[in-house]
């Protein structure tokens, strides 16, 4: 038997499951806000073209209008300023064996409880490949925050007087996964892959800059992550084939045994 038959025979046996990471899109999708002077993304539109009717007697099909970062999404390199210069940085050039990788799931859920603002640092890693082991070459890492559950735009987007407060990556963490561990790239349960106080960290938006920088990729609105073990799943993350597209919403799905 082949690998890829081997493959199929075990999710057919269910020793194999498909886990959904994606969170439903629509027009309840909750999308990032930004100060006024800038450009916003549109929240999600759905406009039948026909529903078995005049315009269309046997077919059901829509008209959807939407930001390339709304709901579960893929960030490429092109999305940020120091990406825009790299080799194969967008959504139709970037090489489709980069969407698939190994995950490492960090689970700081107990922390972001009692601090919305919780940074996963350099030594929060260390800590945890001293449990689970050297995060590989390759890898999807994937920031655990219990953020999937909270529900309606209000409570996820978590907006203050001073901006949102949500969890995300210190800046020498990013350092340590982009030069110590040449990961594929990060995946969180928030809005984006920033904390949601990024703006005033030096550099602003570091989880982006940094990341997109050296090449690599953001998942954001991810859930159902307390499904995947620490270690052990694989993540396919295939956005759409934009042309020169800065990201795609997309399906998310991890392979665990």
């Amino acid at each position: 038997m082949s690998i890829l038959q081997q493959l199929v025979a075990e999710l057919d046996a269910g020793r194999v499951r498909v886990v959904d990471l994606t969170q439903p899109l629509g027009p309840e999708t909750p999308v990032i806000g930004l100060p006024p002077q800038f450009a916003p993304s549109p929240g999600v539109t759905i406009e039948a073209i026909s529903q078995y009717d005049d315009k269309g007697p046997g077919w059901y099909w829509n008209t959807l209008h939407l930001g390339e970062h709304t709901g579960t999404h893929f960030d490429a390199p092109v999305h940020w300023i120091t990406g825009k210069d790299l080799p194969d940085n967008a959504c139709d050039t970037i090489p489709v064996r980069r969407f698939v990788g190994p995950a490492c799931v960090i689970d700081v859920t107990a922390e972001v409880e009692a601090n919305p603002d919780v940074l996963l640092t350099r030594e929060g890693l260390l800590a945890w490949e001293t449990e689970h082991g050297p995060i590989p070459r390759g890898a999807w890492v994937l920031l655990r925050t219990g953020w999937s559950r909270r529900a309606g735009a209000q409570e996820f987007l978590n907006v203050g007087p001073d901006g949102p407060h949500s969890p995300g990556f210190h800046k020498d963490a990013t350092v340590f996964l982009i030069e110590e561990r040449d990961i594929l790239g990060v995946g969180v349960e928030t809005v984006g892959t920033d904390a949601g106080q990024a703006g005033t960290f030096d550099p602003p938006f570091p989880n982006h800059t940094l990341m997109h920088g050296a090449g690599k990729f953001g998942l954001a609105s991810l859930r159902n992550l307390d499904q995947l073990p620490s270690t052990g799943a694989v993540v396919i993350a295939a956005p759409l084939k934009i042309v020169h597209g800065s990201g795609s919403p997309l399906r998310v799905l991890a392979l665990v045994e």
